[in-house]
């Protein structure tokens, strides 16, 4: 899903467990174990969903109860509606988080539970048969109408991978206009071009990876048994409103919490505990500030702890103490890494420079943010591959039989009219029925509209010739291909950090041709965009159908409520990235010497890596390129130990290296901080009180992340309107590094 986020792969696995004790009454503990898979879901329609489950077979859709009211109107546009609103609010929030820390969730389950609890009871408040066409408002609000609403979520909380990463580093390297606001039409233009290739390209990908291949595709999975329970009668009407009340209670409480603390970020938000200390006396401690350790109370990364888990969130927090609390302080009392001071008064410094004078400054001169850079985005790239190589034999007969059955198909129709020839049946095992499918003539058609307006809006926009276009589209489907496969095993996204590898051609590229290094750092990032964009695309999509071919909705629905989400997300995600980029103007053109509350990690990562692949000279320092191959090394021996030697029963227990290495990337050591604690009371939860857990814990994880998320657009909603916390006449500065009380620097210091 979108940016690259460290998920447990045993815990995700755990969460589509289909075994357990089934209830019978209306209690908690009873309503969850309904709830919790498969085989707890139970009906209390006249037929015996027991003995159908125990001829279920894991993979194809569930068993249809009979006597369940037939849905005659799945595509809506209540259901278009409310879903793109609800990816909305979700595809915000990630903006958020993504320029915070790279790091982005799905919004499928949000979709599926709140788009329940807002249509369901105004389904049956509103009847009007005959007065409102069903296409408009249709009947009682059902599961597949449900995967209608879940599906245009997706889409239009998508695309935001693009403006937490290779977009705003276009401006970092000063390759657009000074602000995003004079770029609008070329932002509309450049994501319209990638919208729409990964939902027409992944549809005939569905009958090979969902249908053929069976991935389990997780969180997708975790939706569709969700949806299914909701809507299982009188016991899923109980437990979808306590769901609800828990994500909109968390939701509401999290939003007003973050607006809050901009108008007093040192007492409700940040705990700067090493300038406490240093003021107290301990001046030592200021080292704690200098390199970036106090406590934020942030409920979106908590929450993002509880949904990533013990090993991905504590694998984070290890990647950060080795980076910021081991590394970073050695390179500067060695001399490897410079610290800038920044106050007159006390012995405030900056370790955050990411540009430099002289070539040399860079090699021999760098801040810990940018020595520390390399190693980070190594470790990922590397982990992300080799895992991948090692998990490739389902990959590597995939492209077998795609290839064999394409080249079947050709020879079927090579010889369609020669009479010595008898092609045996082709066997269709797809359960959908052929008119509920995307016929033909549509995806393709819809493929063809996307490749030539991608041709013609980049070409024309960004100086990309067709040929550089097309081949940005075939990388794009080439990630996508691995992010589906890794997604639909283990539930995580690779593809932010693979689609760096098209970096990479796209350097050899410009450097046949011999182009400057500002058109070469151009043509690098806008086709790894076009790319990523396509592949994140994709990705989302094949989850989306994964979840209809459960409850065994239509495909030609998907696909439009995907066409229409996707447009949404097109108009959507410009404007925002537009209002965040204005609202804080170091997410593009950050100061050292001033603290910016968006790190932007995979901003810095796509610029540097555009930068190193099109210079004359490498600009990496020397002992930052010997510690990445070292730790890359590292990486690379782990993942194959994990594959060959141990059992799968142990795979938690082994570091995930991608979360390590986004340690190195992220420059805020409290995200992990956070993390790691929402993780570890996630686990504590779960343990003491299953029931409780299994009925809240995503709801009240999913209302943090989305709630803050929120709070976080609604705050630069109030910078641009000049009515934010500014440490002066609205809000203080109290507990703010540097602010002693006097307030004619109350501003200068203001840390919101």
């Amino acid at each position: 899903m979108m940016a690259d986020t460290p998920y447990d792969e045993k815990k995700h696995n755990d969460s589509v467990d289909v075994s357990g004790p089934i209830g019978h009454d209306h209690s908690d503990e009873d309503d969850v174990m309904r709830e919790k898979d498969m085989s707890r879901v139970k009906s209390h329609a006249t037929y015996d969903e027991d003995e159908a489950m125990l001829h279920y077979t894991v993979g194809d859709p569930f068993p249809v109860d009979p006597h369940a009211p037939v849905e005659e109107h799945q595509l809506t546009l209540r259901a278009l509606i409310v879903g793109s609103a609800l990816g909305a609010v979700v595809g915000s929030s990630n903006i958020y988080l993504g320029l915070k820390t790279g790091v982005s969730f799905g919004p499928q389950l949000f979709g599926a539970i709140f788009g329940f609890a807002i249509l369901k009871p105004l389904s049956k408040a509103i009847t009007t048969p005959g007065v409102i066409p069903g296409w408009i408002w249709g009947g009682d609000f059902g599961p597949k109408e449900n995967v209608c609403v879940q599906t245009a979520a997706t889409s239009a909380g998508g695309l935001g991978i693009l403006f937490v990463s290779g977009i705003p580093a276009l401006y970092r390297l000063n390759l657009m206009s000074y602000s995003p606001e004079e770029d609008f039409g070329k932002l509309i233009a450049l994501t319209i071009s990638v919208a729409y290739f990964g939902v027409a390209f992944v549809i005939p990908l569905r009958k090979y990876f969902i249908i053929h291949q069976k991935l389990t595709f997780p969180t997708p999975s975790a939706t569709a048994y969700t949806i299914r329970s909701l809507h299982s009668g009188k016991s899923g009407a109980i437990a979808a409103r306590k769901k609800s009340m828990a994500l909109l209670i968390t939701f509401v409480l999290a939003m007003c919490y973050k607006v809050t603390t901009g108008y007093a970020p040192g007492m409700i938000y940040d705990w700067h505990i090493g300038w406490a200390f240093y003021r107290l006396g301990w001046t030592s401690m200021i080292a704690l500030e200098n390199y970036g350790w106090w406590l934020e109370f942030t409920p979106a990364f908590f929450g993002a702890g509880m949904l990533s888990g013990l090993n991905a969130s504590w694998s984070f927090l290890a990647g950060t103490i080795l980076a910021w609390g081991i590394i970073a302080p050695s390179l500067v009392a060695t001399g490897k890494a410079v610290a800038i001071p920044i106050s007159e008064d006390f012995p405030l410094k900056s370790i955050m420079a990411m540009k430099f004078k002289t070539l040399e400054e860079y090699k021999y001169a760098p801040s810990p943010r940018y020595w520390l850079l390399w190693p980070g985005v190594l470790i990922m790239l590397v982990f992300s591959f080799v895992e991948l190589f090692m998990s490739s034999r389902s990959l590597v007969g995939g492209v077998g039989s795609i290839v064999a059955s394409v080249k079947d198909k050709y020879y079927r129709w090579k010889t369609r009219n020669d009479p010595n020839i008898v092609h045996p049946e082709i066997h269709d095992n797809d359960p959908a029925p052929p008119q509920d499918r995307v016929p033909f003539w549509a995806w393709t058609s819809v493929l063809a509209i996307s490749v030539v307006l991608s041709c013609a809006l980049v070409s024309t926009q960004f100086g990309m010739n067709v040929g550089e276009v097309i081949l940005a589209l075939i990388l794009g489907f080439l990630f996508s291909f691995i992010g589906v496969q890794s997604s639909g095993d283990t539930d995580i996204n690779p593809v932010s950090t693979v689609a760096k590898a098209s970096q990479l051609v796209f350097g050899g590229i410009s450097r046949g041709q011999g182009l400057d290094q500002t058109s070469g750092e151009r043509l690098n990032l806008i086709g790894g965009i076009v790319a990523a964009g396509a592949a994140a695309q994709s990705v989302d999509m094949c989850g989306d159908l994964k979840t209809g071919h459960l409850i065994g909705a239509k495909p030609k629905v998907q696909f439009v409520a995907q066409i229409v989400g996707s447009t949404v997300a097109s108009f959507l995600t410009v404007g925002l990235f537009v209002l965040f980029s204005k609202a804080s103007p170091c997410i593009l053109y950050p100061d050292p010497e001033v603290n910016c509350s968006y790190g932007a990690p995979s901003v810095s990562a796509w610029a540097a890596v555009a930068t190193a692949v099109t210079a004359p000279d490498l600009p990496v320092p020397p002992t930052s390129g010997y510690t990445a191959i070292g730790l890359s090394v590292a990486a690379t021996i782990t993942v194959v130990a994990k594959h060959l030697w141990l059992p799968k029963k142990y795979w938690h227990w082994v570091p995930n290296w991608n979360a390590i290495g986004l340690g190195f990337v992220v420059p805020q050591t409290f995200y992990s901080l956070a993390m790691a604690f929402g993780s570890v009371f996630y686990y504590v939860w779960e343990k003491r009180s299953p029931a409780s857990f299994e009925m809240y814990g995503f709801s009240v994880s999913a209302g943090l992340l989305a709630g803050e998320g929120l709070g976080g657009v609604i705050q630069a909603l109030l910078q641009v309107a000049g009515v934010a916390g500014n440490g002066v006449t609205r809000g203080t500065s109290a507990g703010c590094p540097g602010f002693i009380g006097d307030v004619a620097t109350a501003a200068e210091y203001f840390c919101g």
